[in-house]
């Protein structure tokens, strides 16, 4: 039996519509990204995954972090390796098709950083036109520069972006303003209707909206020389697994 391909936009939408996240609450499940990474270097990658939240550039400060043996949704972490789960960025996706506003996921990409100011896109893949998470490719590509952002204020992050339609936008700021109080953070940019966001074009009557990947912090481990192996958009955890980065 031949199973069809499935693209990243079709699952992005397959997880969006089983999110059961309610903020208010501090309840439910959110997407998550899994990273293996090995045990003696749990230490140092929290430190970094510290620093970066510091720095603006990652979803969340709530993490999971499971020892060799343990099992997070079914997968086992292997001898030798520790596993730290974070939000998945396409979380605000999921959320915001809650709140009755159509969500169209556009893609992920690398996006440059002057002075702490995002400034363009300058690699882009859609998620209609792929069979991976973008962001895991760019990370294996070496694209990034996510230290230098973190200690310097110039670089290169991840990021994706999704478009809303432009009649929702005052309910999109209010879902944005809304996830800020709880510690979502890492919304680079809101962009007016009909016009590019970082470059990247949206639709007409549409407005783009970007925001930091979730992988950021681990990839910047990665480009330290550590060993990390990511996979995003893993699958669904309820956040109340997840504990919050200043514990650890």
């Amino acid at each position: 039996m031949n199973v069809p391909l499935k693209f990243t936009n079709h699952r992005i939408e397959e997880y969006a519509l089983r999110v059961t996240y309610r903020p208010e609450e501090n309840a439910g499940t959110i997407i998550y990204n899994l990273s293996l990474i090995e045990s003696r270097d749990l230490e140092f990658a929290l430190s970094v995954m510290k620093e970066a939240h510091r720095a603006g550039i990652t979803v969340s400060d709530r993490i999971l972090v499971a020892d060799p043996g343990e099992q997070v949704d079914g997968y086992t972490v292997p001898a030798g390796r520790h596993a730290i789960c974070s939000v998945c960025s396409i979380t605000l996706d999921a959320l915001l098709l809650r709140r009755g506003i159509p969500v169209n996921p556009i893609g992920g990409g690398v996006v440059e950083i002057e002075e702490r100011v995002p400034r363009r896109f300058t690699s882009m893949i859609l998620y209609r036109d792929t069979t991976l998470d973008p962001l895991e490719v760019l990370i294996s590509q070496e694209a990034t520069s996510i230290l230098d952002v973190m200690h310097h204020g110039n670089g290169s992050i991840l990021a994706n972006i999704r478009e809303c339609h432009m009649e929702a936008e005052p309910l999109v700021g209010a879902v944005l303003d809304e996830l800020s109080v709880i510690g979502f953070s890492g919304i680079l940019d809101v962009g007016p209707p009909n016009l590019p966001l970082l470059g990247v074009p949206v639709s007409p009557q549409y407005v783009g909206v970007a925001m930091v990947g979730g992988t950021n912090a681990m990839a910047a481990v990665r480009e330290a020389g550590r060993s990390v192996v990511t996979r995003a958009l893993k699958g669904l955890i309820d956040i109340r697994e997840m504990g919050y980065l200043e514990d650890y």
